[in-house]
């Protein structure tokens, strides 16, 4: 009977460990799906964009939370002069979610 108990226990922990992977990579394309559109607004191309995307990602991971990420660009664009309030942003962040969702399920 143990072995039965092990085997469960050992099946819920790998779909934990599955779904914790599944739920970083779609917060780190969100991100970087969020970071280059913030890129664009900035005006940023090419390289720089891709490089404040890459900040965008490191934000959540670094410091962590959406909030984090949420603030970085907000107050990104206010230090460019560029109205654009929180809930927009958050609009946005949202609506990158469902497409990583979607694009990394397509993926995996």
């Amino acid at each position: 009977m143990s072995d039965v108990f092990r085997e469960r226990e050992k099946a819920f922990e790998d779909k934990w460990a599955h779904d914790e992977e599944l739920r970083f990579k779609v917060l780190a394309r969100r991100n970087r799906l969020l970071g280059l559109w913030a890129a664009g607004e900035l005006g940023l191309k090419g390289a720089a964009a891709e490089e404040y995307a890459r900040a965008t990602v490191q934000a959540e991971v670094v410091k962590g939370g959406n909030a984090v990420v949420l603030r970085k660009i907000h107050e990104d664009f206010k230090a460019a002069q560029m109205v654009r309030t929180e809930h927009f942003v958050q609009l946005r962040m949202d609506e990158f979610l469902a497409a990583a969702k979607m694009q990394v399920m397509k993926e995996g």
